[in-house]
């Protein structure tokens, strides 16, 4: 066996879903027979059930299954009053997910600078885009971090702005007694298989505590149907929880607490393995943090993946261009307030292996080729 072989045989990969599959395959496969027997694919119990424990976890009044994460943002921004034309506070190094909810709607992003240590929204940033203009604010919980939602309420000045929190990667992440998806007027998760909380396929859901943003969700998911077959909500689209998706959210949800204590455990043994290493390990292993991303921050970014990747060990970037720098947005409305910070942290950082299947034996080859990279 040559190195290259030995590499891929032994190779540690940034994340595997076949091995949390094999931890609950009986429960799995029972669920999703169940559905297939049922005959009843699509908004059945399975659903409805689901939506009932992902809000009552959540601690909102409604949760409305959709697609996928994306949509959930558009869907939500829409729900929001946001339409062609508006300004949306967002970010710039969250991948781009916001920025293509806004397009789809005709909405123009206008990217704000992170805090340079939590790389999550800059409150002082947020003030300093505030016009008229804007009529919703995205927060991202980026990497599993929650990031000050009343904080920024606070500096955007104005209680009438709606926010939604995007929470596609802080499923169970807290912020004093309130769960990530709690703060906001509204609330969008995926459940993309690679999530904390992780369905086997495409998923996603808004949650909110307003009526009237519940009802247009559910017209909004359906085509803009009233009544069946009745539209009378404009923009309108197929946007389906489906029910296997849905079963197998429902045997994921209740693992989910002692899932993001394992991966708080893996990123604190990363941590303490880099104490005398060039490595920066921002966040700290507490509820507020549930270690969806190991985002790790290196000035020898390069050099330090290609260490790793002759340790057989998987590195990815997340995310490796900034919104406003993607080609798409050169010929598309949007405004730059600030991006100094978004634009050191893109250049420094990387992932690395964090997930709950991991063994013993892999955290361990992980926290000494840390050791290692000093």
């Amino acid at each position: 066996m040559n190195t290259s072989q030995k590499q891929i045989s032994n190779l540690i990969q940034l994340n595997n879903l076949q091995a949390q599959y094999e931890s609950l395959a009986s429960q799995i496969d029972k669920s999703v027979l169940r559905v297939l027997k049922s005959g009843w694919y699509i908004h059945g119990v399975e659903l409805k059930e689901f939506e009932s424990e992902f809000a009552s976890y959540v601690g909102r009044r409604h949760c409305v299954g959709v697609a996928n994460g994306t949509d959930a943002i558009e869907l939500a921004l829409r729900s929001v009053g946001v339409r062609a034309g508006d300004e949306v506070l967002t970010v710039s190094n969250a991948g781009m997910y916001t920025t293509a909810a806004c397009r789809q709607i005709g909405a123009h992003p206008v990217y704000v600078d992170i805090d340079k240590e939590t790389m999550v929204m800059s409150a002082e940033s947020a003030n300093d885009a505030m016009s008229r203009r804007v009529k919703a604010v995205v927060v991202t919980h980026l990497y599993g971090f929650v990031a000050d939602v009343e904080q920024i309420r606070d500096a955007i000045g104005d209680p009438t702005v709606p926010i939604v929190e995007d929470c596609a990667q802080a499923h169970g992440a807290r912020l004093g007694n309130k769960q990530a998806g709690s703060f906001g007027e509204a609330s969008t998760f995926s459940f993309y298989p690679t999530k904390n909380l992780g369905a086997y396929g495409d998923g996603g859901a808004v949650l909110t505590d307003d009526d009237i943003i519940s009802q247009r969700l559910r017209k909004l998911r359906q085509y803009g149907w009233n009544t069946k077959y009745n539209v009378d909500l404009p923009f309108g689209r197929n946007s389906r929880l489906d029910e296997i998706q849905a079963a197998i959210l429902r045997i994921n949800l209740p693992i989910l607490n002692d899932w993001n204590k394992k991966r708080r455990r893996i990123y604190n043994v990363y941590r303490e393995a880099a104490a005398d290493t060039n490595l920066m390990f921002t966040h700290t292993a507490d509820d507020r943090f549930v270690a969806h991303l190991c985002v790790v921050r290196c000035r020898d970014r390069d050099q330090m993946r290609e260490f790793f990747y002759k340790e057989s060990i998987c590195t990815e970037i997340h995310y490796p261009v900034l919104d406003f720098q993607q080609p798409v947005m050169k010929s598309q409305p949007h405004r730059i307030v600030s991006s100094k910070n978004s634009e050191q942290v893109v250049r420094e950082i990387f992932t690395i292996p964090c997930y709950p299947s991991m063994t013993e034996q892999e955290v361990d080859r992980v926290a000494q080729t840390i050791q290692l990279s000093s």
